[in-house]
């Protein structure tokens, strides 16, 4: 088991504010896990009961709607912390979270991290600042869902997924969504996300192999309304 105080990965997040004697309490506390692509990490309604910390790996949030279609919200990388919400708010999770790739978790108790909320201001205050800024990244997507179209949408994910996750070694990119998850993101259905798609490789901004995209012209993409 790694030791919190000695991973490079809590840098990335909020525990970076907490003190040493902080990690090594946490240490040893907390538990590794490895989740398998596909695999449920909590579903709406759980009690998640503490927090993850993803030491690697990609996870998709979704929210389901009325008419059971789910809506992807975010994508929780290597880096982040996952729960801290539902935590903070001490309510069950609003959120679905389901990895999209093999991942390694640390999980963190409740109790322990109860415990530094209220005696660390420092961290308080970075957990808060990091929910802002998630509040502020949800705002913006209402927006962009209300005025942009579907397409645009759309080709704002694959620029996304290129800039964030970079390609794999023969240039797809390295984050492979299924067609219902593209849909899923800009809030279509699966069909339009696929005749799109297919639109963007007869225009020659990506070509494909399978499940798998390469962007063939980045700059058409941007242009794309």
């Amino acid at each position: 088991m790694s030791k919190c105080e000695q991973c490079i990965i809590r840098q990335f997040n909020s525990l970076k504010a907490l003190t040493r004697e902080e990690l090594v309490r946490i240490s040893g506390c907390k538990t590794s896990r490895i989740i398998k692509k596909g695999e449920v990490i909590f579903e709406e309604g759980d009690a998640v009961n503490g927090v993850f910390c993803v030491k690697d790996g990609v996870c998709k949030l979704s929210k389901l709607s009325s008419n059971g279609k789910d809506h992807i919200v975010k994508l929780v990388v290597k880096g982040d912390l996952l729960g801290q919400r539902s935590l903070v708010g001490e309510e069950s999770a609003n959120l679905s979270a389901v990895a999209l790739n093999d991942m390694e978790v640390c999980f963190i108790p409740k109790s322990e991290i109860m415990q530094d909320l209220q005696k660390n201001p420092k961290f308080t205050l970075d957990m808060l600042q990091q929910m802002a800024h998630d509040l502020k990244e949800s705002d913006n997507v209402i927006v962009d869902m209300a005025q942009k179209s579907v397409k645009n949408r759309l080709a704002d994910v694959l620029i996304y997924l290129n800039d964030h996750f970079g390609v794999d070694d023969d240039g797809f990119l390295a984050i492979n969504l299924s067609r219902e998850d593209y849909a899923n993101v800009v809030g279509t259905a699966t069909e339009s996300a696929i005749r799109i798609l297919s639109q963007f490789k007869k225009d020659g901004f990506i070509s494909t192999q399978g499940k798998q995209i390469k962007i063939e012209n980045l700059h058409k993409l941007k242009l794309i309304e």
